[in-house]
């Protein structure tokens, strides 16, 4: 049975925890970060130098290991399905921490806008997501919600759940947003009917769909700015 090196083990200078408490958060690595949350490395590494290995084969890019699966993480030899879900975990809270701190404060002005409040929750997903937006008069976020999930071709979307949403959230304007996971962000002609049927649609209600972002890893296309919205 393999014996695991902890970090009570570890050299005084390999100890991440002790170097947050002592030096603050912001002195750790990425990898000191992920080797807090793991705790142990094994037999023959340590939690950090299992870590620097894992960061390794992303290019060291946190936007690359947040599209690992808990199967992928589990590859890894000393990651086990307890370590894959802390790591996966982690990364979610930073996702949905970036976004509660957009939305507390966010008007939108423009498609970057919207683009820079979902890159962080759809850019780097394996499978669709469809969500939209709610503003007031003022363009301000009244509420958001995740409309459906897919697989990596497409979502279902019910024009009516919108609508019944949009009504009781009082709210002017509608902003849909999707990914697309194959990267490219050209939209298809079921993007631009569900468009259109909502834009038609909400006007009955005097609302107005002001965009459809579709939004990959780095980059988006807007219907508003190529103006397709009518």
């Amino acid at each position: 049975m393999d014996s695991y090196l902890k970090i009570k083990d570890w050299a005084l200078e390999d100890r991440p925890r002790e170097k947050l408490l002592s030096k603050g958060i912001p002195s750790l690595s990425d990898a000191e970060l992920i080797a807090v949350l793991i705790g142990s490395g094994s037999r023959n590494e340590t939690a950090v130098e299992l870590s620097k290995r894992l960061l390794g084969s992303v290019s060291n890019n946190l936007n690359e290991l947040g599209k690992l699966s808990i199967k992928d993480l589990m590859k890894f030899k000393g990651i086990g399905e307890v370590k894959a879900i802390s790591i996966v975990a982690a990364l979610e809270l930073g996702k949905r921490r970036k976004m509660s701190e957009i939305i507390e404060k966010k008007q939108i002005n423009s498609s970057n806008d919207v683009y820079e409040l979902f890159v962080s929750t759809l850019g780097d997903l394996p499978h669709e997501e469809f969500w939209i937006l709610f503003l007031n008069r003022s363009n301000r976020i009244i509420h958001q919600m995740k409309l459906s999930q897919g697989g990596v071709s497409g979502t279902i979307i019910d024009i009516r759940i919108v609508l019944k949403h949009a009504i009781e959230k009082l709210a002017s304007g509608i902003i849909l947003c999707h990914n697309h996971p194959s990267g490219n962000i050209k939209p298809s002609q079921n993007d631009i009917e569900i468009t259109k049927n909502l834009r038609d649609a909400s006007r009955i209600f005097e609302m107005s769909v002001l965009d459809h972002l579709i939004v990959c890893d780095g980059k988006y296309f807007s219907f508003a700015d190529e103006g397709m919205l009518g």
